[in-house]
Order: structure tokens, then sequence, then C-alpha cells
């Protein structure tokens, strides 16, 4: 039975690395997985996947417009598709949650979306919020602060690593410039109490 899973955590957690490895293992016994990603999103390169650890996949990227339904329709037409994957959601917008879930519901496609659960000022991204209602599966997947606890929030820092307050809430980004923190260093860092 197809079923939407959510995957959140946040940055520097293995997200990516957990998506290559699950559409590595569908390929590797013959089954098609396509994956999606956002189009702006080409700290890999266009269109491709990557990994902290050097792994990566070629993507199918989509943009703001686009029709994540049609989009896997037409790609299951052409090849059957065993499971579809979508890296960074959260830069994905609420219809497009609404569309991976009647790719479930009507092509019986599995979806299984990775991404942040909040942004670096502490509010949960429009796809994740969506996420978090329609998901048939929901799991975390976990990394810790620097103190050892686990990290929940998320901290955008300038090029002297001072804590940005405001902005635009998605800005594609790395390790230079985000970091994982747990609640207490993050309200901390960003002096929020």
């Amino acid at each position: 039975m197809a079923k939407l899973h959510y995957y959140y955590a946040t940055m520097n957690a293995g997200k990516s690395t957990l998506l290559l490895q699950a559409a590595y293992n569908y390929r590797e016994r013959g089954m098609h997985a396509v994956i999606l990603l956002a189009e702006f999103d080409d700290r890999g390169g266009k269109g491709v996947v990557s990994s902290r650890i050097g792994l990566e996949a070629n993507a199918v990227t989509f943009g703001p417009e686009s029709d994540l339904y049609e989009c896997a329709k037409a790609l299951n037409e052409e090849r059957a598709i065993d499971c579809l994957f979508v890296d960074e959601v959260h830069f994905a917008g609420a219809d497009h949650v609404w569309q991976l879930a009647r790719v479930v519901d009507e092509l019986k496609i599995p979806v299984m979306a990775y991404g942040l659960r909040s942004d670096f000022m502490g509010r949960l991204f429009p796809a994740s919020t969506e996420l978090f209602i329609l998901a048939d599966e929901i799991r975390e997947v976990r990394t810790i602060c620097h103190c050892g606890r686990k990290a929940t929030m998320v901290v955008r820092q300038d090029q002297d690593g001072n804590a940005l307050l405001d902005g635009p809430q998605i800005e594609v980004g790395g390790n230079d410039r985000y970091v994982s923190y747990c609640r207490v260093h993050w309200k901390e860092k960003t002096g929020r109490r």
C-alpha cells in the first residue's frame, strides 16, 4: 500500500544521505526510483542531489509553478515508478504537498519526502506544516548540538558567524550558513526567549 512518508530533521542530520541510500536500494533491486529536487537548489549541481559524505544522484527538478502530480503521472507513463523521493521538501510549497498526496492516493506510488521541520527563525515551513497534517508516516532524523543534546533548531549565520534574525524564509546554503543547535543554545545564539 502506497504511503506518504515524511523524514524531518535539522541541518546536517543526514537526510539526503538517507534518501540517496533508499533510492539506491530500489535501483539495486531493478526498481525505478525517481528523485525530485527544487530547481533553485543547485548546491550539488543543477538537478543533482548530493550528501556531505560524497553520495549523489540525478534528480528531476521542479519550480514553484510545477504540478508534482502531473509530473509524476507523466514520468510514470514513460516508465512505472516504484518510489518517488523528494529531497529538501521544505523548498516545496504547500500545494506541492497536496499534489504529492495525490500521487500516493491516485497513482498508488509511495512518496518519501525529506526536509527541515523549521526555519532559522523557529517557524515551520509551509510544506512542513502540510506534511505534518497529510503524511501517513512521520519520522525524525536526529542529530546533535555541540553540547551533545538533540539538535532541534537551526541558526542562519552571516559571514562572521553571527545569528541572523530576519530575512527570507528560504535561502539555499550549507554548513557555511547554517548550524544546528538544541533549543537552549539556539535561544542563547539568537537572543530569543
